[in-house]
């Protein structure tokens, strides 16, 4: 019921807008959408979902502070009594540098963010950011936090989309997004190595591309299984596989000639997935590969072991559904935390919530329990490192909660610390931090920030680790 009342509400606010052809500007860049763009199934409801963002971007655009653009940042700024740089909210974290939008090739905003650790010979690391942004791919080159090098970045296959998602397997990007047509890019990532010269920001073209998908919202790689799952799919084409908006499956296993392998949209439209070979203490399900899928009003756990029967487990709802968008599992495989994007705008209660599921049968998952924020700020991505969650909310920034005692309930989670991307909004709307990264070997965390670019963040762990062990003996005290 939530979710219907929260998809009416989108489609009063965007009533107006023309339901057939839709364009809008995204600072310099027109974004198109025509024809079947936004033509899809009435089941789903991320197309209306993404009008209301748009609406939302192009009034950020015509206020001028979509892109901002400030002046890039190359410089160590600690977090010195709650600020870094004389104008970011931090605790327990410290900008390393900040790489606007405009001197990484683009012209319009930021998207999501992914990175990739170059190891060209043993026992030298060095770090990427691959940087979303509506007209295309960053590359950045951020080993030397403090010295972030553009590289270079790939320019969209087809149109500029507000929407772009990309993740890495076996030293390749592949990249997908709501642009029409827009298909799958492949990019070797070892040409980084050539670091191009001359004037501006280098464009590079893409080595391969998958064009049995016209647009996809997300796209998910199992790194230990060499395949891909596209999600969101949902315009027809010729020659396109939409899969009810569901798991579209490609063989990678060889990185430059991507292969159709299956679909499965038995529960409709997927958000967002997290694909593993399963560990966890359900024994039935031991070494399967397992599909963890946000899909719009439900936790839908999938047996994709099987590519030629691939079967639902288990399909869950939970209260105060508004929009099911995304999770991350804890590494032990038992507990996932779930963000529902609209909650915080169409339910009485504005805090952020971060839903803790048990997943430990994977036939019955049960939401037990929320964690409340103290900001009032939309979710959007989060990801689980050890014991840490790194959650990308929006409005207020990067938040990392310590996550060690999750199978306690929400009420033992804390968070631990913050940088707010976004100091001029306060409000529950999309803007601010759309995505990070925080699996570098270096400790370093990447954000990105729709309207200004890419952050290199250094957690104080020291300090974290102190917070960590406080609770603990507050805990034993108890």
């Amino acid at each position: 019921m939530k979710l219907l009342l929260a998809v009416a509400a989108l489609l009063v606010v965007s009533e107006a807008r023309p339901p057939v052809h839709h364009s809008f500007h995204h600072g310099n860049v027109t974004v198109e959408c025509v024809g079947k763009c936004l033509d899809a199934p009435e089941a789903y409801h991320m197309p209306q979902v993404m009008r209301l963002k748009e609406k939302a971007f192009a009034e950020c655009h015509a206020e001028g502070k979509c892109p901002l653009n400030l002046p890039s940042i190359k410089e160590f700024s600690p977090c010195t009594d709650g600020m870094s740089a004389g104008q970011y909210p931090c605790s327990n974290l410290d900008m390393m540098s900040y790489t606007s939008l405009s001197d990484m090739g683009s012209t319009g905003d930021g998207n999501d963010i992914w990175g990739w650790t170059d190891r060209p010979t043993e026992g030298v690391n060095i770090e990427y950011a691959i940087v979303g942004m509506a007209d295309g791919t960053a590359f950045v080159d951020v080993t030397s936090p403090t010295e972030p090098i553009v590289i270079g970045m790939l320019p969209t296959h087809t149109f500029s989309s507000s929407w772009r998602d990309v993740k890495v397997y076996k030293d390749h990007a592949y990249i997908v997004s709501e642009a029409s047509g827009h298909g799958m890019q492949v990019f070797d990532l070892k040409r980084l190595r050539e670091r191009p010269s001359g004037p501006g920001v280098h464009r590079f073209t893409a080595d391969a591309h998958y064009a049995m998908v016209g647009n996809t919202h997300n796209i998910v790689i199992n790194e230990e299984t060499g395949y891909a799952y596209l999600v969101g799919s949902t315009r027809s084409g010729s020659g396109y596989r939409v899969c009810s908006g569901g798991l579209h499956i490609v063989d990678i296993r060889e990185p430059l000639s991507p292969t159709f392998s299956t679909c499965y949209g038995g529960d409709g439209y997927t958000h967002d997935a997290q694909c593993v070979i399963y560990h966890g203490p359900d024994v039935r399900y031991h070494d399967h590969e397992i599909c963890f899928a946000y899909n719009e009003n439900t936790l839908t756990v999938v047996d994709v072991t099987n590519k030629e029967n691939v079967v639902m487990l288990s399909r869950t709802p939970y209260v105060d559904v508004s929009y099911s968008h995304q999770g991350w599992l804890t590494e032990s495989h038992e507990f996932a935390i779930l963000n529902d994007e609209l909650d915080e705008m169409y339910t009485s209660e504005k805090r952020t919530r971060s839903l803790i599921w048990d997943v430990r049968d994977l036939e019955s998952p049960k939401h037990t329990s929320s964690f409340l924020s103290t900001e009032k700020s939309v979710d959007h991505n989060l990801y689980i490192r050890d014991n840490l969650a790194y959650e990308a909310n929006y409005c207020a920034g990067l938040r990392i909660l310590d996550i060690a005692d999750i199978e306690e309930g929400a009420s033992e989670l804390r968070e631990v610390a913050y940088f707010d991307v976004a100091p001029d909004w306060n409000t529950v709307s999309f803007h601010g931090s759309w995505s990070s990264y925080p699996y570098f070997a270096s400790g370093n965390v990447i954000v990105n920030s729709i309207e200004r670019g890419l952050f290199v963040l250094k957690p104080n762990y020291e300090r974290i680790a102190e917070l960590q062990k406080e609770r603990m003996e507050k805990k034993n005290e108890r």
